[in-house]
Formats: structure tokens, sequence, C-alpha cells
């Protein structure tokens, strides 16, 4: 990437991080709109359980699939070109989203075109905004990468807050005006990515090829951590709602601003917490803290038989979640500060990993549950609500692998053999 701003005044690159920061925001947009009118689907589309699953692993197989390719093509076409595509992409999905379904004679074929196409401009996103802040000049880039991954929280908090008050005031048979209203976001980002300040990142010659990473062992470990950490936040997020809604037997609304709405305040400030006092913070005995949290909240949302006591554990794990991605991100990079954007795009390939198979599980394992014939006496709400609890609950293997690793990790530094995260 060419360097810009080379003249006597150091750029001002408040503008660079508030795009990155929307950028954020868009991909939060992009991942969290469609699983609230997951209800709607199924009741209006006939959309069944593995066919919600199936959504989810479009969008984030497609950006695994837009990952790779980053690595690859990414120094070439320049950052700026990359962010551009990147919300154009996300603007024309959102806009698929909400007149698709209703155009084609296969909605389901409709809602699947709007999600990949959604998703091509959300890994773009994923590849190019951790290495365009971590280039820009700052102290604690640890605490940076924190507050910037804060505002897919924040992202995630606004979307499920307005969308879910918008279809309470429009009427669920409105519900496709609102991807076409939040199609403004990333149509504004566009243009702000044509005219943002950037700086150069680790030049070709200085990076560490690929081939090196892979035989470190401190870099296989935070793929596997970012994979665990990828399916740990997704599992939750991407079916809070409809958790609460039928698992639960909560009003839609109620479960909505309870469940995922509440989940994303929690990881927002989590994020936002660590942002602002990481570097007081041992990043360490913070990621095995709250991954101990994390499978207590799985353990809690499918066992407790309290229903707001498992809402609340829904919306928890949130919080013992929020350090997962950026903790990863940042110990990496300061593990290897010369990896590059192949280093930023291989640990989003697993952590879009994680975000598709995690979902995926409790979505494959759910359907199981309801069309098994050892539950044949239950009624189909009973049989809706088993299903979902055993579903969620098979997620937990996720946040307990993470912790298993973070031990592993520690005892193969004591010996010297990984450098500290901190």
């Amino acid at each position: 990437m060419k360097s810009e701003g080379k003249n006597a005044m150091q750029p001002n690159y408040n503008k660079t991080r508030r795009a990155c920061y929307r950028g954020y925001i868009v991909q939060g947009v992009i991942n969290n709109l469609s699983p609230l009118f997951f209800v709607i689907f199924q009741r209006d589309y006939q959309v069944t359980y593995g066919m919600l699953s199936s959504l989810i692993l479009f969008n984030f197989v497609t950006q695994i699939l837009v990952d790779v390719l980053c690595v690859k093509f990414v120094d070439r076409i320049g950052y700026r070109a990359a962010g551009v595509t990147a919300h154009l992409f996300s603007t024309v999905g959102l806009l698929l989203l909400g007149l698709l379904p209703r155009a084609l004679p296969s909605p389901f074929a409709g809602l699947a075109v709007a999600t990949v196409v959604c998703a091509i401009g959300g890994g773009i996103v994923e590849v190019i905004v951790s290495p365009i802040v971590d280039s820009l000049p700052s102290d604690a880039k640890d605490a940076k990468m924190s507050l910037l991954h804060s505002f897919y929280s924040w992202g995630q908090v606004g979307v499920v807050l307005l969308t879910t008050l918008a279809v309470r005031l429009l009427g669920e048979d409105l519900w496709w005006v609102l991807p076409l209203a939040w199609a403004v976001l990333p149509a504004f980002n566009t243009v702000a990515f044509l005219r943002v300040p950037l700086r150069p990142t680790v030049s070709q010659e200085e990076k560490i090829p690929l081939a090196a990473l892979a035989k470190s062992k401190a870099f296989l470990l935070a793929m596997v951590l970012m994979l665990c950490a990828g399916a740990s936040e997704l599992s939750m997020s991407q079916w809070s709602s409809l958790f609460a809604e039928q698992a639960l037997g909560l009003p839609k609304v109620v479960g909505d601003l309870l469940g995922p709405a509440l989940f994303a305040v929690f990881m927002g400030l989590g994020r936002t917490a660590y942002g602002l006092w990481g570097p007081k913070l041992n990043l360490y005995h913070a990621l095995l803290l709250t991954g101990g949290l994390c499978v207590f909240c799985y353990l809690g949302a499918s066992l407790f038989p309290a229903p707001l006591v498992s809402l609340f554990c829904c919306a928890l794990c949130g919080f013992s979640v929020s350090l997962m991605w950026p903790g990863v991100l940042s110990s990496t990079s300061a593990s290897f500060p010369k990896g590059g954007t192949a280093m930023f795009g291989v640990l989003a390939v697993c952590g879009d990993m994680g975000c598709s198979v995690g979902p995926a599980l409790t979505g494959a394992v759910s359907q199981v549950v309801t069309s098994s014939s050892l539950f044949s006496g239950l009624s189909p709400a009973q049989l809706d609500q088993l299903g979902l609890k055993i579903g969620m609950l098979s997620a937990v293997v996720f946040p307990l692998v993470l912790v298993v690793c973070l031990v592993i990790s520690r005892r193969i530094e004591n010996k010297g053999k990984l450098p500290a995260a901190k």
C-alpha cells in the first residue's frame, strides 16, 4: 500500500480510526441483523432450523473464503480499494436481504444470496480494519485493538435495539424495510474510505512468511484460540434471540432486548473497559477468567430452569467472550510484529471458522433432537425447547477448549518455548 499524507504536517488519523470503527459497526449489523428475523422467516417462509443453520454457515464460510483471498490480494490492490469494495458489497447485500426473499419464487434462495453478498463485504472488513488501526501511531496497541473491536459490540447493540423497536412499531410484516434502512451506514462508509489518510503496514520484504508462522507453536495455538473465540461468541449471539423465544417462552421484544441486546452490551463494556485500562491488566489471566465464566454461562443458559436466570446467562456470556477475539489478535501481533496482512488474514480465517462451526453445531444438534423419535411423546413446543437447550449446551465445548489451550500455552511459555503475550 502506498504511503499517504507525506507532507510537512503529520496527517490527522482520527478520521481513519472513525472509519475503521464504523467498519466494525457495519460488520456487527451484517452478522446480527438476519438472526433477529429468524422467527419471521420460520413463520412466513417455512424456513426450518436446518435452513437457518445453513444461512449462518453460508455467512461465515463465505467470510472464510474471502479472508483467504484477502491474504493474497489485499496488499496488491491496497487498503483503500479493499475498504471501498468491502462497504459496497455490504450495502448491496443489505439491500438484497430486504428485497430478494419477497421477489424470488424461493424465499430461502433470496436469503442465501443476500447472506453471501453481505458476507463478502464483512470478510474484507474483518481482514483490513485491524491491520489499518495497528499501523496507526499509538501507544498500548492491545488496548486500542480492544477498543476497536468494541465497536462491533456497539454495532450489535444498535442493530438489536433499533431493529427490535422498529419491528414493534412497524409490525413484523414490514421487517424487509429495515435492511434497506441499515444499508445507509455502509454506503456512507464507502465514501469515507475514499478520503481518509492511510499509513503503510509492514512492507513485503519485512513480512514473516506464512510458512515460518506455521512452524511456530505460538502461532498454531493462536489459530486454535481464534477458532474457539469465534465459536464461543457467535454460538450464543446468533441463537440467543430464537433461544429466548422458543426455549424460554419469552415474548420477542423481551427476548431480543434481554438476550442478544444485553449480550452485546456486556461484550461492548468488556472490550471498552480493556481498551481504557488494558495496560494495567494481565491479558493471560483476564482471558483465563473470562473463559471460565463463558463455560458457566453456556451451562447456565441451557440447564437453569428459571427462564430469566437462563436469559441472564445468555447476556453475561457477552462479557465472558469480550476479550477473546481482540485479546488473541493483539497478543499474536505483539509476538509477531512483522506478521503483516497474512497473519491477520489467517487469524481471521480461524476466527470465522469458529463463527461458522459454533452456531452450525448448535443448529445441527437442535435439528437432530427435534427430529429424533426418542422424544416423540413431547408436544411440538416442548420439542423445540428441548432441541434448542441441548443445542446450546453442545456449544460449551468451545470455551472449554479455549481454557485448556490457554493453560497449555502458559506451560509451554514457562518452559521458554512460547513468547509471553504480555
